[in-house]
Order: C-alpha cells, then sequence, then structure tokens
C-alpha cells in the first residue's frame, strides 16, 4: 500500500511510519512539524526508498490538495493533532484549529481526491483518535469504554477530538467516503515527546528534580505500547471494517502513582542513585483542572474481529521505554528547550 500518514514525525505517527516502511509499505509522511515533532523520529527510515516527506501543515488547503495529486495515496492515516491536555487548557484555540478545521480539511481533500480518482472501494481513510472522547470511569473494574460508549469530553483537547471523530463519521453517512476509526489508549515507548507524564518521570528522576504526582495519584490509566499501537493501526487500516470503529488498548490498568512507582524501581535497578531510591523525589501537586479518574478500554472487538492483542505487558514496555531512554541522551537532550518542556502547564 500506498500511505499517507499525518503527523509522522510526532510520538505515535513515527511508529507507525517506521513500522510501515519495515513492512515494505510505502509511506508519504505529511507533517507540519510543529514544537512536537521531530525528524530525528523517522530517522531510521529516512533513507529508505519506500519514504517521502512532506513538511504541510493541515490547515493549508492548497498544499493538501497538491500531496494528494502528487502522491495519490491508497489509504490516508490521519494522526496529525495537537494531544497535550495541559496545554488544551492554557491555549484550546490551536486545538479547535488542529484538530477540527484541520480534519475537515484532510476530510474534503480526501473525498475530492476520491472522488477524482472514481471513487475506489479500496480506499481508506483511518481516522485515529483517543479514548478520551469517552470522558470518565468510574472506579469499577467491570466497567470499561466500548465503542459504544456515549461521548463525554472533559477537557479542550478531548473535546476537539471527539468533534474530530463525528466529523470522520458525518463523512461516512453523507458522502460514502470509505472511512476506519481507532480510539486508543494512552501511549508509551521510544520517542515520546518530553512533556508527557513518563518521559517527564524518567527526565526528571535522572536530573534530581521533583518526580510530580497530579493529586493523590489514584488517576487510573490503561498503558499501550506505542509498538503495539502501530500493529494495531496497520492492521485496521488494511483489514477493518468499512465505516467501523475500533478500540484499542493495552489492557494494562494502572494508577498514577503505581506507574511513577514502577518506572523508579526499574531507574533503580538500571541507573541506581548513590544512595536511596528515585521513590524518594515523588512529590504530589496541585491537581489537572477536570482531571478524569480513570480510562479502561474494552478491546474485545479488535481482537475477536481482527484478531490483535498487544503484545507486552506494562512492566515489560516501561522496561524497554527506561532503557531507550537511558541509551538515547542525544535525542532528547536536544528538545529540552523546546517552549513548555520542563515547566508546569495546564494550571488554568
Amino acid at each position: 500500500m500506498k500511505l499517507l500518514v499525518t503527523g509522522g514525525a510526532g510520538f505515535i505517527g513515527s511508529a507507525v511510519v517506521r513500522l510501515a516502511v519495515a513492512r515494505g509499505h510505502e509511506v508519504v509522511n505529511l507533517d507540519a512539524l510543529t514544537y512536537a515533532a521531530c525528524l530525528e523520529n523517522v530517522a531510521p527510515v529516512a533513507g529508505s526508498p519506500l519514504y517521502t516527506f512532506e513538511e504541510v501543515d493541515i490547515r493549508n488547503c492548497p498544499a493538501l490538495d497538491t500531496v494528494f495529486e502528487t502522491h495519490k495515496p491508497d489509504a490516508v492515516m490521519h494522526l496529525a493533532a495537537e494531544s497535550h491536555v495541559d496545554r488544551s487548557i492554557d491555549g484550546p484555540g490551536d486545538f479547535i484549529e488542529t484538530n477540527i478545521t484541520g480534519t475537515y480539511n484532510m476530510l474534503e481533500a480526501a473525498r475530492a481526491y476520491w472522488s477524482a480518482q472514481g471513487k475506489p472501494d479500496t480506499f481508506r481513510f483511518h481516522h485515529i483518535s483517543t479514548d478520551e472522547v469517552f470522558g470518565s470511569l468510574p472506579a469499577d473494574p467491570e466497567v470499561m469504554f466500548t465503542e459504544d460508549t456515549p461521548y463525554d469530553p472533559r477537557s479542550p483537547y478531548s473535546a476537539s477530538k471527539a468533534a474530530s471523530d463525528h466529523l470522520v463519521r458525518a463523512w461516512h453517512e453523507t458522502y460514502g467516503l470509505p472511512v476506519v476509526l481507532t480510539n486508543c489508549s494512552n501511549n508509551y515507548g521510544p520517542y515520546h515527546f518530553p512533556e508527557k507524564l513518563i518521559p517527564v518521570v524518567i527526565l526528571n528522576a535522572l536530573a534530581g528534580r521533583d518526580l510530580p504526582i497530579y493529586g493523590d495519584g489514584a488517576n487510573i490509566r490503561d498503558w499501550l505500547y506505542v509498538e503495539d499501537h502501530a500493529d494495531a493501526l496497520l492492521l485496521v487500516v488494511e483489514k477493518g471494517a468499512l465505516g467501523r470503529s475500533y478500540n484499542i488498548g493495552g489492557c494494562n490498568e494502572r494508577s498514577n502513582l503505581e506507574l511513577v512507582k514502577t518506572l523508579c524501581a526499574i531507574l533503580d535497578e538500571l541507573r541506581p542513585k548513590p544512595a536511596g531510591s528515585y521513590a524518594d523525589q515523588i512529590r504530589f501537586v496541585a491537581d489537572r483542572p477536570g482531571h478524569d479518574a480513570r480510562y479502561a478500554i474494552d478491546p474485545a472487538r479488535i481482537r475477536e474481529e481482527l484478531g490483535w492483542q498487544p503484545s507486552v505487558s506494562v512492566e515489560q514496555g516501561l522496561h524497554k521505554t527506561v532503557e531507550w531512554y537511558l541509551q538515547n541522551e542525544a535525542w532528547w537532550r536536544a528538545l529540552q528547550t523546546r517552549a513548555g518542556v520542563g515547566r508546569r502547564l495546564g494550571t488554568g
């Protein structure tokens, strides 16, 4: 397949690009190279004849049309988005423009291209979204997000992603655009931009700084290793049913406090301090406004219909992640001066 991947220089997008090229797909990486993007993320495939990069903003409609006309993709994997909840609290406008208007622009560009090609049944527009559109779950472990869970977004980020999901479904129902959708749980792994919880904890620990945990650390997330997610996304774009949505989860629920303590224990093993444990650096800080209590995904549909399941447990994935950060200091050091890195965001 020839895949047009938007946001392919970001965290999840670059994992998709690397895996797709490794599997022999031709990939066009479309990215605006905003603050969280890094072309080093795709350096392992940059020299491949299967890889092409286009520096284009999804808010630029004429440029999108040119990309479609030039490259003629078999499928679109739309990952480009503003994705950090804390930044959405401080500056929601970027999230509205990129996640909603940008998705509209992608849909219209894809629809025009698909129509010009004679509306082939084989074309797919794969929209990648988040479990945060479903809102917050109670503590009951039997209650999980399914594909039929009503939407209940509670942050500017999740509201913008919910809106983009609705647009994609509307373009399918109204115009017949062949779409598939996925909603994933919290990702982690190599190349994770250092503003999210796991890289913040690893890098603060190594620097001897406080390890900040919002509130009492009881908020629960389902953690999905990014390379497992990329595998699931490629499976869905190739074999997912037209108009269908699939929830992708890691089946690894952990509270934030449990997660941070696990990271500290791994660091104690791999890079021990002269005295004490990295857990001694844990500090509880004021909670995020509107902080959802729990996310958990029921991945039964993608498991039963497409045969997918995660390959690593959260303990295995975290160990691999910490090892990667310890071995790739040049990558994360180069990002330390980018806007917002290393300071508290989202205080409202």
